[in-house]
């Protein structure tokens, strides 16, 4: 396989990966509202609740949190304060745009690995949530997940940036929406 050929399968499966993230993350959000209209129906129409209810909820947020921030990576829709960065040379852009990307990826893998020693130690010890009885380790999970995706992510536009403009013209464009292989 060629580099355009790699490009584009690497392109084509980000671009599933994300598209898979984001139904999974809309069926846990509309969960969540579910969860909460059942929530209020039972306490104000049957003065009863369910007691794991906001445990559940903040979890799923936790999950759309994290993993959506991955989502957002392989786009690259980060809110950035580049403002004065776009005032500076082109080459100086591209020293900042390097040195954004090998900090982002030294901060991700160093709180992927972090949240997986934590996770694991959840799993090892057992721990649940104190009223929805919901594996610690799940959540934790999450935020290993969301972070690993993001240093992945930060790696492969590192690789694009180091082999210069060809790779980019094949990559997705976030603002269309299309890339090259489309």
């Amino acid at each position: 396989m060629n580099d355009s050929k790699i490009t584009r399968l690497i392109n084509r499966s980000g671009d599933r990966l994300t598209r898979a993230i984001e139904l999974v993350l809309a069926v846990a959000f509309v969960s969540a509202v579910g969860i909460n209209f059942v929530n209020v129906v039972d306490r104000y129409v049957f003065g009863d609740t369910f007691l794991g209810a906001d445990e559940v909820q903040i979890y799923i947020m936790i999950c759309m949190a994290f993993l959506g921030a991955a989502v957002v990576t392989w786009r690259d829709r980060h809110l950035r304060m580049d403002v004065l960065v776009r005032c500076v040379p082109v080459a100086a852009q591209g020293l900042v745009h390097a040195l954004e990307t090998i900090i982002f990826f030294v901060v991700t893998v160093f709180v992927a690995i972090e949240s997986f020693l934590y996770a694991a130690k959840m799993f090892t010890l057992g721990q649940t949530s104190d009223m929805a009885r919901i594996p610690m380790w799940l959540p934790h999970g999450a935020i290993v997940l969301g972070f690993a995706l993001m240093a992945v992510m930060a790696l492969y536009a590192g690789a694009k940036a180091a082999f210069g403009r060809q790779l980019e013209s094949l990559s997705t464009d976030p603002r269309s929406g299309e890339g090259a292989d489309s």
